[in-house]
């Protein structure tokens, strides 16, 4: 399932290719054909994501709400403008296009592009592709005609004169007015990127220590805060080398902050990289495996089995919330 860098960074490709631009929309598929009529022809004014939501703004206050849920994704084709973290991520960091190079650091801002520039901070021309973004993205070569034939099941198709946009598999999509997104907003818990500020944290904080429910229940609850899923979850709780079954109640709240303010950062390194980096420190050769391989990327997630990097204990595999966690027992007792 897309995390909430995954989404951030679908907000910032609609933003650059959409935004300010008069939109075609249409249900290829059939089943958004009412939602598609209500958007078609008007001019995208806003693209934004909060969590897993995304809400793409139209002329005359109508909005499209994209959750992606477990299947759903983003096919993106014509001359795209990158977004600068797009162009790095597909451009160097173990997607699909190895056209960038490496210098000896692990800091994402100071890795160059072919030209030596830092891709991070430059964006060139539109490029002629194909950009699949979901929980990973992956660039592929241009269609051989414009707009190209829809593939498989398009729910909904988003179309200017130069770029489209086709939705696949969502769990939700639909236009809603002002005061329906409002509603919805209204449920979410606060996301770092949105709400960078001392209120969301304390408001996170006190969500979580109102509760006797598990905290790695509590990180998935989209209502305490947005945007965490299951990679990010293991992960934050073995930074904080917390037990994911203590109550939130129990957490002493200047632990509860940290886990915020770790998320925080995390999510920003996602979406500037566009990979759930959740390893510090790394060498250059460590930083450069840990791109290209999920297998290098984490501390516990998807490592079940083997031991833990830190202490030798083995990687625990157990359910919680009807989605698989990962843990070290003795790291996080």
């Amino acid at each position: 399932m897309p995390e909430g860098h995954s989404v951030h960074r679908i907000a910032r490709q609609f933003e650059r290719n959409f935004v300010g631009h008069r939109v075609h929309a249409s249900s290829p598929q059939g089943r958004f054909a009412a939602g598609a009529a209500e958007i078609d022809g008007r001019r995208m004014t806003d693209a934004r994501a909060i969590g897993k939501q995304m809400f793409l703004g139209f002329e005359g206050d109508r909005w499209l709400r994209v959750h992606l849920g477990m299947y759903g994704a983003w096919d993106f084709a014509g001359e795209i403008l990158m977004d600068a973290t797009i162009a790095s991520a597909n451009g160097r960091m173990g997607q699909t296009n190895q056209r960038g190079t490496f210098l000896d650091s692990p800091n994402p801002d100071a890795i160059y592009d072919t030209a030596g520039e830092n891709s991070v901070t430059s964006i060139g021309a539109p490029r002629k592709a194909r950009l699949r973004m979901a929980e990973s993205e992956k660039q592929e070569s241009a269609p051989a005609s414009f707009p190209p034939e829809p593939v498989g099941q398009v729910r909904v198709r988003l179309l200017t004169d130069t770029v489209c946009a086709d939705l696949r598999g969502p769990t939700a999509c639909e236009v809603l007015d002002p005061a329906q997104v409002e509603t919805v907003v209204a449920k979410l818990g606060p996301d770092p990127l949105i709400d960078p500020g001392a209120d969301a944290e304390s408001r996170f904080a006190a969500a979580v220590r109102k509760k006797r429910t598990a905290i790695g229940l509590l990180l998935m609850d989209q209502s305490v805060v947005a945007g965490i899923g299951n990679v990010y979850r293991a992960e934050l709780l073995f930074r904080a080398r917390q037990n994911p079954h203590t109550p939130g109640a129990s957490l002493p709240e200047e632990h509860v902050r940290h886990l915020w303010q770790d998320w925080a950062k995390l999510l920003k390194v996602g979406v500037e990289t566009g990979q759930m980096m959740t390893m510090d420190d790394l060498e250059p050769e460590a930083y450069r495996k840990a791109m290209a391989s999920r297998a290098d990327r984490h501390w516990v997630y998807k490592r079940e089995g083997l031991p833990c990097r830190v202490c030798g204990t083995n990687i625990v595999l157990e359910e919680m919330g009807n989605r698989k966690l990962y843990w070290c027992p003795y790291c996080q007792a």
